[in-house]
C-alpha cells in the first residue's frame, strides 16, 4: 500500500488536526514505515499457532472478599463541616 498525500489529508481531515507541509512530509514517511511493518509481519507462517487473547494464562485474579469493619455514624459525621444529628449537609445543588 502506497501511502500518498491525499490520504494523510484525509487522514488529518478525519482526525480533526492540521498539520504544515513538514509534518505532512514527516507523517506520510511514518505512516509508509508503519505499514510495511504490518506487510512484514504479513510475511510469517502462523500456521498452528493459537491467537492470543492474554498475556498470561491467569484468569480473573481478585482477592477474596473480606468482611471488614466499619466507621460508626458519629465518628463519620465528627469532621464535618455542616451536619445535623444524622446526615452530612450539602448545598442543594437541584433547583426546581
Amino acid at each position: 500500500m502506497e501511502v500518498n498525500d491525499t490520504m494523510v489529508e484525509k487522514i488529518a481531515h478525519l482526525a480533526r488536526l492540521k498539520y504544515n507541509d513538514a509534518e505532512k512530509a514527516a507523517i506520510k514517511t511514518d505512516l509508509q514505515r508503519m505499514i510495511e511493518f504490518v506487510e512484514k509481519l504479513n510475511e510469517l507462517d502462523t500456521t498452528g499457532v493459537e491467537p492470543l487473547l492474554h498475556m498470561s494464562e491467569n484468569v480473573n485474579i481478585l482477592r477474596e472478599d473480606e468482611v471488614k469493619g466499619s466507621i460508626d455514624r458519629k465518628e463519620a459525621l465528627k469532621n464535618a463541616p455542616v451536619k445535623d444529628e444524622e446526615f452530612f449537609k450539602v448545598p442543594k445543588v437541584i433547583k426546581k
